[in-house]
């Protein structure tokens, strides 16, 4: 868990989360709490910490980001990864920081593993070694998974217990791991578990906003995609490929609607066609994708205790959501 100190002036809990899948209105919903009460927003988004990757985002936009302080925004470039580890250290801090400015954090968004890595904590395990992990594929290629389980048993038999002699990808990351810092999985595992149980838990009320009927979400999915189409999307998408230094194997490129613009882009470069002539296939795989996102979070979401359901495609949702954050208040602000 995350430690918690004292909540800002007038208010009963450490911080608030405003959550939901995409296109639900969480950035609208955010600026109009932040008209009411003092906060500064802490951005939940896997997304919005590149920069140059604004229109395929849905960032806010320079006005927005001007009403109320934004956190966790424009903080990578898209060659570089962030975690989810990352971010629960950063916004843990950021919140302390928010609160001895006598205001509440407002965090906002909705890659949910970072959520669940903030409430729940994360082992901080050693990043991922890319030279070091074709090296046992290597190995692998030679002497076959099994015998790569059987290396694996030797050193962390907890782990290897729980793996099946094929799962390349999970035997692959724990040799990784040992072989990075000579500490077996499962130990990293147990040390994380030993840390948290001594942390007090982050009082941080969820606000989720979700549609009762899932075609009003689907409508807006396919909206807000045209706009970004509108908006220059394309010319985005040609901006970042011609940096010469980026692929799609990336985090930063594999975010939905990036992924799919940088496949439909290879394709027309290959045929000789027009990066315009991608357009409405791009649409309608782009729309897809989204609409799958939006599926993942509402079933992340519905996994989360104590969460305040608040109708999103309700007319008074926004008034909800003003009342519920009224609830977290001691005393008038």
């Amino acid at each position: 868990m995350s430690n918690a100190s004292q909540p800002a002036q007038g208010w009963t809990v450490d911080a608030i989360a405003l959550v939901g899948p995409t296109a639900s209105g969480k950035t609208a919903t955010a600026l109009a709490i932040a008209q009411a009460w003092p906060v500064e927003i802490i951005s939940i988004d896997s997304a919005l910490v590149y920069r140059g990757m604004d229109i395929g985002t849905a960032k806010p936009n320079a006005d927005e980001l001007a009403q109320v302080p934004h956190h966790l925004i424009d903080i990578r470039d898209p060659l570089q990864a962030y975690s989810a580890a990352e971010f629960a250290r950063d916004a843990t801090r950021l919140m302390a920081d928010i609160r001895a400015r006598g205001k509440l954090p407002l965090l906002v968004g909705g890659t949910m593993l970072y959520l669940k890595a903030l409430r729940d904590g994360i082992d901080d395990l050693p990043s991922a070694q890319p030279e070091l992990r074709a090296e046992i594929e290597q190995q692998a290629l030679a002497k076959g998974w099994p015998a790569m389980h059987t290396e694996l048993a030797k050193v962390d038999a907890i782990t290897a217990a729980r793996l099946a002699p094929n799962d390349a990808q999970r035997i692959s990351r724990a040799l990784e791991v040992w072989r990075v810092s000579g500490k077996a999985l499962s130990q990293w595992f147990a040390e994380g578990e030993a840390t948290r149980a001594t942390q007090p838990e982050l009082n941080m009320p969820l606000l989720s906003l979700e549609p009762l009927d899932r075609a009003w979400l689907h409508a807006r999915i396919a909206l807000r995609f045209d706009l970004m189409l509108t908006g220059g999307f394309l010319a985005e998408m040609q901006t970042l490929r011609a940096r010469g230094d980026l692929h799609i194997d990336l985090p930063s490129i594999r975010c939905v609607g990036y992924r799919q613009a940088w496949e439909l882009l290879d394709r027309a470069q290959t045929m000789g066609a027009s990066p315009e002539s991608i357009l409405p296939l791009l649409h309608e795989l782009g729309v897809a994708a989204t609409r799958q996102l939006a599926k993942r979070q509402l079933t992340w979401l519905r996994g989360m205790d104590k969460r305040i359901l608040i109708p999103c495609d309700a007319t008074d949702a926004l008034a909800q959501t003003l009342a519920a954050v009224t609830r977290f208040t001691a005393t008038a602000l």
